[in-house]
């Protein structure tokens, strides 16, 4: 996906060689997007995946089978049609490659296409710590509170509320060079408040 995503917003560009700006020579590459417009790509196509199930066709090919490979009345044209190799590439291309179809849990979305992006299983919950998936919970998390992205305190602390408080903090501070070579700071105390998920 992400290869697929990259080779397709590639772009080429051309610089022009020649005397007072003519373009007697041009020379062309290809240039690479830039990572925000591929993250924006996947984000998007995230955020639009469907969830779906596969169901067996298997049950039904034969029934797909008669009817796509029904000979014609005319006997003489029989074999003709039967061996013909325009015939069997048909019956190959109406029959699906892998043997079953991805169908939507929702029945109001569309069947995904070929560029769509599925999944058969829902994410596990990142909120509540477990071990066996590796996952250590939300409890404890620092947040931002001004924030509404993934790291606002309203969607890393899962709904469940955070509290906050003061703390002191010692730093280092009006940092200098000294020649040679050394750097010199002063030792600051501040207090900040820190935001941490219940």
């Amino acid at each position: 996906m992400n290869r697929y995503h990259v080779q397709s917003q590639m772009r080429q560009e051309c610089k022009c060689h020649g005397m007072s700006g003519s373009c007697t020579v041009k020379t062309c590459w290809m240039r690479l997007p830039t990572f925000r417009v591929i993250g924006d790509l996947l984000k998007d196509r995230f955020d639009g995946a469907s969830h779906v199930t596969a169901s067996n066709t298997g049950n039904n090919t034969n029934t797909n089978k008669a009817h796509s490979n029904r000979l014609p009345k005319n006997p003489k044209l029989n074999s003709i049609s039967s061996n013909s190799i325009h015939s069997k590439r048909e019956n190959r291309r109406k029959q699906h490659k892998y043997g079953f179809q991805l169908k939507p849990i929702n029945p109001e979305h569309k069947p995904p296409g070929t560029n769509d992006l599925v999944y058969y299983e829902m994410s596990p919950g990142f909120c509540e710590k477990n071990l066996k998936l590796g996952i250590q919970g939300t409890h404890g998390r620092q947040c931002n509170d001004t924030s509404m992205g993934v790291d606002g305190c309203d969607i890393m602390c899962c709904g469940r509320g955070y509290r906050t408080q003061e703390v002191a903090v010692v730093e280092r501070c009006n940092c200098t060079f000294h020649w040679c070579c050394e750097v010199k700071c002063d030792v600051c105390r501040t207090k900040k408040t820190i935001h941490s998920c219940v």
